[in-house]
């Protein structure tokens, strides 16, 4: 597993482990809650290659003597098999009264009599350590509660327990499980491009002849990578010029599908992958290619499934659907890029080979990006460096493992501005579009409100966004402000008066009142406030969300939405939240005024 988590693997150490009579017992204490948390993610992967890619849950059992001494330990082998709580109770036996149980994740089924819970409930279990909660918000945080009301003490590594530590372990945690949060957070599998290049960056000569680049360690290597997954992608071109099986070879039960994706069906009559005698095959194409090659490959058992615009996003989508947690990569440049460029690769392997082979037209890993500077360049993180053989297998990620974790806005603050909400048991809420479920939350919703002028007179304004966007001029005695006023009550849509606003803010600074970036979160607060007290509806809406967190889902306005990454200040889900708290009547003890505004053009 050592490759797997970067090197963070630790050792399991059998016998006690004795705290320095130096330390605390609180750093003796959180010591042994990072090795053994380490150690049940260890465990949780064990079953990798041997089973199809599933949520992996591993849990320690130890003694809180002077050493911590394990007693009992477990792992989930597959869906559907013995728990790893059950297998650590069992093994434990006596000894579990009083002990802690360590699980790398929260358990996901707390319902039926020999379940995780209800195992370490009835064994005499006290304290259980988790690492990170359910990923998926239909589980998250049930297991706890359902522990916690039993009298059990639940620490979560990073919420009730931190330091340097607790950070590796958590980290432990986090990559062993990365198919399920990237699943739970991008909607998408976990997705892996692997490819072998020589040490001037060819993947094949000049002629397409590839075999081989790597090292056999290197190929043994892929084998145990496409145990790990649910499918292996290859494009049309590897299938033409390679002819591959795309089979695992390393002893396991479990094969992953095969999945070839060709938008023209251009592929040859004959070749190892249209045999699935043994591993499943399914081939990807746009709507209408090739009629009759379709029906040529059902009849030998393929499964053809059209796309009406063959995007690796949209195919991702599919399989997402089909519940598939990861995905490998195998393909040639052009789809790599085109992978690449759809945002859904997550991680890559590279084997670089000590090799030279040259070529002006030798292909490379990754084709075409559109990138013309080098401060464009795509960098991974987390990037991890490994000698196989004569070969360096480099990896990292492209995107981060989600911390899925709800901090917008931050756990701190979220009490706070409502006190109905649980920062960490809590369902997140996304608004953005005006179409989507919530869209009415949105600033852009075509709700018209009616909002007192300078004289106090009551001047109906079609949404909130176009009465947001004139505020910005009032009371500058320039002419000009006065006609922009006007034009935005004229604008035909909040859209359009959100150009208008922002053109005119952006070339005609001057005629911006000059408070404005000190009034603009209070300009919004009162227009929501009228626009939900106007609408009965949209009233009931709001308080129907009671306890969750309202996120604008806007990836790039990071001001009033919560950003494509969750780094948006989101003042309008603040705002949203705040309102809710009032209609409630639970009026928030800490009157903490919202964070300073920055100077973002808006």
């Amino acid at each position: 597993m050592a490759h797997l988590l970067g090197g963070l693997a630790t050792p399991f150490l059998c016998k006690p482990i004795s705290a320095s009579s130096s330390s605390s017992n609180y750093t003796a204490a959180s010591s042994f809650d990072s090795l053994y948390i380490k150690r049940a993610a260890e465990l949780s992967d064990k079953s990798a290659g041997f089973t199809a890619p599933h949520p992996n849950f591993g849990c320690v059992i130890a003694v809180p003597n002077a050493g911590a001494t394990v007693v009992g330990e477990g792992y989930l082998y597959a869906e559907g098999t013995i728990p790893a709580e059950v297998q650590a109770v069992e093994a434990a036996g006596d000894q579990c009264r009083g002990a802690t149980a360590y699980l790398n994740m929260e358990p996901g089924d707390c319902h039926c009599d020999t379940s995780a819970v209800s195992a370490l409930i009835k064994a005499g279990i006290s304290r259980v350590v988790v690492g990170i909660r359910h990923p998926l918000q239909h589980l998250r945080g049930n297991a706890i509660h359902a522990l916690r009301s039993e009298g059990l003490q639940v620490d979560v590594l990073g919420e009730d327990t931190q330091n340097k530590t607790i950070e590796d372990a958590i980290k432990s945690c986090l990559l062993v499980n990365a198919p399920l949060l990237y699943r739970a957070a991008c909607q998408v599998p976990f997705s892996v491009l692997k490819y072998a290049m020589t040490l001037d960056g060819k993947i094949a000569a000049s002629s397409g002849h590839a075999s081989w680049i790597s090292s056999k360690k290197s190929r043994t290597r892929v084998f145990e990578m496409r145990g790990r997954s649910d499918a292996v992608i290859v494009g049309g071109n590897t299938v033409r010029k390679d002819n591959p099986r795309l089979t695992v070879r390393h002893g396991g039960d479990h094969l992953p599908r095969r999945i070839v994706l060709s938008q023209t069906l251009d592929l040859p009559e004959e070749a190892h992958l249209w045999n699935v005698s043994e591993v499943p095959t399914i081939v990807a194409t746009q709507r209408g290619a090739r009629r009759s090659f379709q029906r040529l490959l059902a009849s030998k058992g393929v499964e053809v499934v059209e796309f009406d615009i063959l995007d690796p996003r949209d195919v991702m989508g599919y399989l997402y659907d089909r519940g598939y947690l990861s995905v490998l990569w195998e393909c040639g440049g052009t789809l790599a890029a085109s992978a690449i460029s759809s945002g859904v690769i997550h991680k890559v392997h590279a084997f670089v080979a000590p090799k030279i082979i040259g070529g002006k037209n030798a292909p490379s890993p990754v084709g075409e990006l559109g990138m013309v500077e080098m401060t464009q360049a795509l960098e991974l993180i987390d990037v991890c460096y490994e000698q196989i053989g004569p070969d360096i297998l480099v990896s990292g990620f492209l995107q981060p493992v989600p911390d899925l974790t709800p901090t917008i806005p931050s756990v701190q603050e979220t009490s706070a501005i409502d006190p109905t909400i649980s920062p960490y048991e809590s369902s997140i809420i996304f608004f953005y579009k005006t179409w989507d479920p919530y869209g009415a939350f949105s600033n852009f919703s075509l709700h018209p409100i009616q909002m007192p002028d300078e004289n106090e007179e009551l001047v109906t304004w079609s949404s909130v966004e176009h009465y947001y966007q004139a505020q910005k001029f009032v009371g500058v005695s320039d002419p000009v402000a006065k006609s922009c006023i006007e034009e935005l009550k004229c604008a035909k849509s909040p859209e359009e008066a959100a150009r208008i606003g922002r053109r005119i803010q952006r070339q005609q600074p001057n005629l911006v009142r000059p408070e404005w970036e000190s009034i603009k979160i209070d300009v919004m607060c009162k227009a929501l406030q009228c626009k939900f007290t106007t609408y009965p509806y949209l009233n009931s809406l709001l308080l129907s969300t009671t306890g969750s967190v309202l996120v604008e889902g806007s990836p790039h306005d990071l001001f009033w939405g919560g950003g494509r990454d969750g780094e948006g200040l989101n003042y309008l889900g603040r705002l949203l939240m705040k309102l809710r708290s009032e209609l409630l009547g639970e009026s928030s003890t800490s009157q903490k005024s919202l964070l300073p505004q920055t100077s973002e053009n808006n």
